[in-house]
């Protein structure tokens, strides 16, 4: 045991190396080197040997006597940098082939591969920034539109850590008075319950504030889903190809194409996840792979935000129809005939036509009004699910305090649960964290962040 944890603290320490572009091709490639022998490594391999911090080094780099490729090197030295220690960035070009056998050389001479976000980890524990900063760099990366770029961009600002160090000062200013009239009774009075109070108060209002934005939070990084659904050969996977503006799905004339469930994300301020699904029917001749599907339907129109309920205007809905519909109707819905350019149906329903794109945008925008009813701008910050329960472990905290102060209880015993309030939000932070914690956030990284 005692060996293991001396491995894990050099571990901690050592050089490590990855690619930090994705394996593609590309115009550029990048290896990042973070670590006390990255100048010394990246020395061994290049034509130049020496480094300047924060200028750019035209070189060759070697393997051997032989050459690689010519690169830039982006030397950053200790604490001005990425993650606090020496940095260095070796600029290829973007070929597969060539950034890897640059990080193979960089390894072979003393580096070893960088665990999945180590780099923004090193950051964190040499603090250049808190964990709600990190935590705000692995959303930037996700990011599935503009506007959840611009929040994570606040957060990564600091935003965030610094409303809940607003937070954790007053009510540390609460514990240290209560501390202070238990410590030293003769020379410091204990606080008056009515101001503890109206400290517990103010700090639990000024939690909720954050915790309102939880579900906008939630929705601009998880998204929403839009599944669309109807009897075979209405024009589901039509629609689901117009609304993407590709032929993404099979589309016949014969019912029963689609077998499966498809899925494709689209940007409409938040990630909309829309589902094209198999056609729903009750047929004693259908296959048992389209049985299959059919459930899966049933799944998805279950577990969707938005239910597309479609079918054929040149028929009006017929008894199969009302089958689906009674699936239907409870849900967030939006009824719609489509092929309404074969017939001038009297409905209130909504008309499209997926052949000529007839009600198209009236549907985008019908989508856009039920989920997308959150301005993103609106927002300071963004939660995570791992912030909110914080939180929320906080607010609990912060609750059976006040009742306790309301109730006169002894303040030594009402300062258990103030410091309890602090340690929950001391875990957003990472001021108190485990490493349990820690390394489910990094490892939701990619390498080389």
């Amino acid at each position: 045991m005692l060996y293991n944890y001396f491995m894990n603290i050099l571990q901690e320490f050592d050089t490590i190396a990855a690619i930090s572009t994705p394996i593609a091709t590309g115009g550029v490639g990048v290896i990042r080197i973070s670590g006390d022998k990255s100048f010394e490594i990246v020395s061994k391999i290049c034509s130049k040997k020496e480094f300047s911090p924060n200028i750019i080094t035209l070189c060759w780099i070697l393997d051997g006597d032989k050459k690689v490729d010519e690169v830039l090197i982006l030397p950053f030295k200790n604490p001005k940098s990425y993650t606090g220690e020496d940095v260095i960035e070796i600029h290829c070009h973007g070929g597969v082939n060539i950034v890897k056998k640059i990080l193979e050389l960089v390894l072979a001479n003393g580096a070893r591969h960088a665990e999945r976000g180590e780099f923004t980890k090193r950051a964190f524990l040499n603090k250049k920034m808190d964990l709600s900063q990190a935590e705000a760099v692995a959303d930037l990366i996700h990011s599935k539109t503009k506007e959840f770029v611009m929040t994570s961009a606040k957060n990564l600002s600091g935003v965030l850590g610094q409303k809940i160090s607003e937070i954790r000062k007053d009510i540390f200013e609460v514990l240290s008075r209560i501390v202070a009239g238990i410590d030293f009774p003769e020379d410091v009075k204990e606080p008056e319950y009515d101001y503890l109070i109206s400290e517990f108060e103010k700090s639990i209002k000024e939690i909720d504030k954050i915790l309102s934005t939880a579900n906008t939070s939630n929705v601009l990084r998880q998204g929403v889903s839009v599944a669309i659904v109807g009897k075979p050969n209405v024009g589901k996977s039509s629609l689901f190809n117009t609304l993407l503006n590709l032929d993404r799905a099979i589309v016949t004339d014969i019912a029963g194409t689609t077998r499966d469930i498809l899925k494709e994300t689209l940007d409409f301020g938040i990630p909309v996840t829309l589902i094209d699904t198999a056609g729903i029917r009750d047929d004693d001749e259908i296959s048992k792979v389209e049985e299959i599907g059919i459930e899966y339907s049933k799944q998805s129109l279950d577990e969707a935000d938005l239910v597309l309920f479609l079918y054929d205007a040149s028929t009006g809905i017929t008894k199969d129809d009302e089958v689906i519909w009674d699936l239907v109707k409870n849900k967030k819905n939006i009824k719609i005939a489509n092929k309404s350019d074969l017939t001038d149906i009297d409905t209130n329903d909504l008309k499209i036509s997926t052949k000529t794109g007839k009600g198209i945008d009236e549907l985008k925008t019908k989508i856009k009004e039920i989920v997308c009813d959150i301005n993103p701008e609106t927002l300071e910050f963004s939660t995570n699910l791992r912030q909110q329960n914080c939180l929320e472990q906080s607010k609990s905290a912060l609750l059976i305090a006040l009742d306790g102060a309301k109730r006169g209880e002894l303040q030594d015993m009402i300062s258990i649960d103030v410091k309890s309030a602090l340690l929950a939000l001391d875990e957003i932070t990472g001021e108190v964290i485990t490493d349990d914690i820690l390394n489910n956030i990094f490892d939701n990284f990619c390498i080389g962040k």
